[in-house]
């Protein structure tokens, strides 16, 4: 059973910064993409930031140039540094991979339950 908890989310002042932690737990062959999506209520989720396993990295277009993605493979763990936050960056925050449970099996998306980042002004 592969699970994704994210963490590290929290109130913070308009200009500040946070760091959210998603590690990938469980048993599985590899894993693919790993990335971050925000969603607010009545709103779709929106892309923040992906990396592949190679490292190459793609950002929505409200957050480029503030955030920054990263992963640590030997942790199975991606990460968001996000800095210079605003009002508009208050959502919650899902954390997504892109695994392949057995060698044989196709990959799957897994997601987390969310962490909530709230930016004060």
């Amino acid at each position: 059973q592969v699970q994704l908890v994210e963490s590290g989310g929290g109130l913070v002042q308009a200009g500040g910064s946070l760091r959210l932690s998603c590690p990938a737990s469980g048993t599985f062959f590899s894993i693919n993409a790993m990335g971050w999506y925000r969603q607010t209520p009545g709103d779709e989720r929106e892309l923040v930031a992906t990396v592949d396993s190679g490292g190459s990295t793609d950002y929505g277009d409200s957050v480029k140039g503030r955030f920054t993605i990263n992963r640590d493979n030997t942790k199975s763990t991606v990460y968001l540094k996000m800095n210079s936050l605003k009002p508009e960056d208050t959502a919650i925050y899902h954390c997504f991979a892109r695994i392949r449970p057995r060698a044989w099996v196709v990959s799957n998306d897994y997601w987390g339950q969310g962490t909530q980042v709230t930016v004060s002004s």
